[in-house]
């Protein structure tokens, strides 16, 4: 690579594009706008009380991620760089608690009205495939999808190539899907559908709880960091009471990809992914009655509310051309890799665990291996350069560092 690229970066930002009067102004900004939203969501044609209540959860979700700095990408790294896992310590406790609700809501199969649904994702090459590639695409493109939208919430602009490239990743394995589904693959199975669900609970807690005591020799996890986990717990099952599905991210990105798509003449309608029952109607929809897409912009302006409401919004590139560039291609490989696998850390893994889905240890696995490859091409893009980082046992600072 050229010493001129190696040098390359993009221009500073001014200063008056920083400081306490900006904060001010873009936390009355995100509040009007989350308001829009509750309240455009509920009274569109179509729309209902649900959808303004997802989008409060939602933006409670990016002020908790932002907040807490809970991450991702960051757990799987230090494990594999520092043998550090108390990230995972905080992922257990987040695990377990959302299991403890989630199973027990998901046994009772309807809840005020609303069905409860927890799938289970087949396993196979296609999905192995995408989880390796998310895995790799989130140690170069700086964060996973939740990372993705809470950095940016919190000003970090190379985060935006990290999105554009998710919806563009996205929409591509879409399109491909019709292959990937061609290819081998064990039916989806849950848990509880095999030993029922009281013992499953069990077993899962049992696991969980093992895992946090396996972790007992490294370095703690923040308490900061564990109280993000259990919130982010009770917000995902806030989503599954109100959407009677857990929470998820990129299918969104799968969506609006789709969409653009179609817009320049390129009609995604033909494609297998938007052909099955329940999808095949999507694309000629409003995205504003698309409950991902609706939890998905709330999560970004609950956690720019919380940056500036915290005073510590603040507008950056986040790096040189470089590391931009290993944000869109990471993006690219963990939109492609998240339609493949189904899913990202959120719906593949926190999702697919809470909701009994053996397919979640299965991506998790496979997501690690992913993401020693991906640590081997961080250097390239500028990261890392000294090959360390420490995560998880202090709280970041400036708060909204993506800390995956």
């Amino acid at each position: 690579m050229s010493s001129s690229l190696r040098r390359s970066s993009l221009p500073v930002l001014p200063v008056v594009f920083t400081g306490p009067g900006l904060n001010r102004l873009i936390a009355a900004a995100c509040i009007v706008a989350l308001v829009a939203l509750a309240a455009g969501v509920w009274l569109q044609p179509g729309g209902q009380w649900r959808l303004s209540a997802l989008a409060l959860v939602g933006a409670g979700i990016g002020a908790v991620l932002l907040l807490s700095s809970f991450g991702f990408a960051g757990a799987f790294r230090a494990l594999i760089q520092e043998r550090d896992a108390s990230g995972f310590r905080a992922h257990a406790a987040m695990l377990a608690l959302a299991s403890l609700l989630m199973l027990p809501m998901l046994a009772q199969g309807h809840l005020f009205g609303q069905a409860m649904r927890g799938d289970a994702t087949p396993v196979g090459i296609g999905f192995a495939v995408g989880a390796l590639l998310f895995g790799a695409g989130m140690q170069v493109g700086g964060g996973c999808a939740s990372g993705t939208l809470y950095s940016l919430g919190g000003g970090n602009g190379k985060l935006l190539g990290t999105l554009l490239g998710f919806v563009l990743g996205s929409a591509l394995g879409a399109w491909s899907m019709g292959f990937w589904w061609s290819l081998p693959s064990l039916p989806g199975v849950t848990l509880q559908g095999l030993i029922g669900f009281g013992p499953a609970l069990v077993l899962q807690l049992a696991v969980l709880g093992l895992i946090w005591r396996l972790g007992r020799g490294a370095k703690a996890p923040s308490r900061l960091l564990v109280a993000g986990g259990l919130a982010l717990a009770l917000l995902n099952s806030a989503t599954l009471l109100l959407a009677g599905k857990p929470w998820g991210e990129t299918s969104a990105f799968a969506l609006w990809g789709s969409k653009l798509f179609t817009a320049v003449g390129i009609d995604a309608h033909a494609w297998a992914y938007w052909q099955r029952p329940g999808f095949n109607t999507q694309l000629d929809r409003a995205a504003s009655l698309d409950i991902t897409s609706i939890m998905d912009v709330a999560i970004l302006l609950g956690a720019t509310l919380a940056a500036a409401g915290a005073g510590v919004f603040r507008p950056r590139w986040g790096g040189d051309l470089r590391a931009w560039a290993g944000a869109l291609l990471g993006g690219v490989a963990m939109g492609f890799g998240a339609r493949l696998s189904n899913g990202c850390n959120i719906g593949a893994y926190f999702s697919a665990i809470s909701v009994g889905s053996l397919s979640g240890w299965a991506w998790a696995v496979l997501a690690l291996a992913g993401s020693w490859m991906g640590i081997q091409l961080r250097p390239l893009f500028g990261l890392d350069p000294s090959g360390r980082r420490s995560w998880g046992r202090e709280r970041p600072a400036p708060v909204g560092v993506q800390a995956g």
